[in-house]
């Protein structure tokens, strides 16, 4: 009986496993597409266009920083594998107006035709106790993280449905699976990426258009490192227990992913964990992923537990050194 139940299961697998290329959405071939990369002077955004240019993609930047665009245009175009790619920049804030967003990326449209994938990677951060950050960060980063990311993908989404093709991604980051102390201002509009990225899923998969939502892990970026410098303890010590991550290997599984349709991106294994955890009723693009997220959710919640109960005592300990550190000044 026992052998017959193995049985069973090892045919039920094989068959998922034969069954789920049939329903995954066809790759996106990246030669001659054009991709839209906005935050893509610097950092992970610069890394995915130069990745999706090694692949022979035409490439428009979009960020604020006029000089720096020109300068990673130049760095881009090294990696050209045939003589007719071009990259274009084009500078604009992408989460101030939105008919300024539209008007220039019509003009991208224009010039490279019609946008086959979007990158929304413009963002910035600000970390510190709830209490200490300004009021007006929190609106700042709500209009960069979240605005900034609706606005381009509003006004492409149009000309993906009447080609019936396209694929959209959205930078999120582990900030936004899982909130970590001195992250209130920058976990939140993290966590609305997802919850447009699959409201967007369910309403454009019928027109062959995917969403991806990235969730980075801590990766070695010019912005990292700026944040890094107003760092609470807490959160410097509760980083500590994960690896810093290069931003060209995140680059490159972003576009494998969003190329594939893949809902979900992550890299490494905590990535892979936390992406099954936060699955909830996100979408999937093959049997296989599914089975896997049944299969493993209970595993990694207690796995999961042991981390979020690592964290609390870091921030408790941090706490009664903060306390003891006052009480003895007071006293002197």
């Amino acid at each position: 009986m026992l052998l017959l139940a193995v049985a069973f299961i090892v045919a039920f697998v094989l068959l998922l496993y034969m069954v789920s290329p049939l329903i995954s959405p066809k790759p996106l071939k990246l030669p001659g597409a054009h991709v839209v990369v906005t935050g893509g002077s610097s950092g992970i955004g610069k890394c995915i266009a130069i990745e999706c240019y090694k692949q022979g993609a035409f490439i428009t930047l979009i960020a604020r920083d006029e000089n720096k665009l020109l300068q990673t245009k130049k760095e881009i175009e090294n990696y050209s594998v045939n003589d007719k790619q071009v990259v274009l920049c084009i500078s604009v804030d992408v989460s101030k107006d939105y008919e300024q967003v539209e008007n220039v990326l019509k003009q991208a449209q224009e010039k490279l035709g019609p946008v086959d994938m979007l990158v929304n990677c413009a963002g910035t951060s600000v970390t510190g106790k709830f209490e200490d950050i300004e009021v007006n960060s929190f609106e700042r980063l709500m209009a960069v993280n979240y605005l900034g990311s609706v606005y381009p993908s509003r006004a492409v989404i149009a000309m993906m449905k009447e080609r019936r093709m396209g694929r959209i991604v959205f930078v999120s980051s582990q900030a936004g699976q899982l909130g970590l102390f001195g992250y209130t201002a920058y976990s939140p509009t993290k966590f609305a990426l997802r919850g447009l990225a699959e409201a967007l899923q369910m309403e454009v998969k019928p027109y062959n258009i995917y969403v991806t939502v990235a969730y980075p892990p801590d990766t070695d970026t010019p912005g990292f490192a700026e944040e890094s410098k107003t760092k609470p303890l807490e959160t410097k010590l509760i980083s500590e227990t994960s690896s810093v991550c290069q931003a060209e290997q995140v680059a490159r599984v972003i576009v494998k992913d969003a190329i594939q349709g893949n809902f979900n991106s992550s890299v490494g294994s905590d990535g892979y964990m936390l992406s099954i955890l936060t699955s909830g009723m996100s979408p999937v693009t093959s049997i296989t992923e599914g089975l896997q997220q049944v299969v493993c959710m209970g595993i990694f919640r207690i796995v999961g537990l042991f981390y979020l109960g690592s964290f609390d005592s870091i921030v408790r300990r941090c706490m009664m050194q903060r306390e003891k550190s006052e009480s003895t000044d007071k006293t002197e």
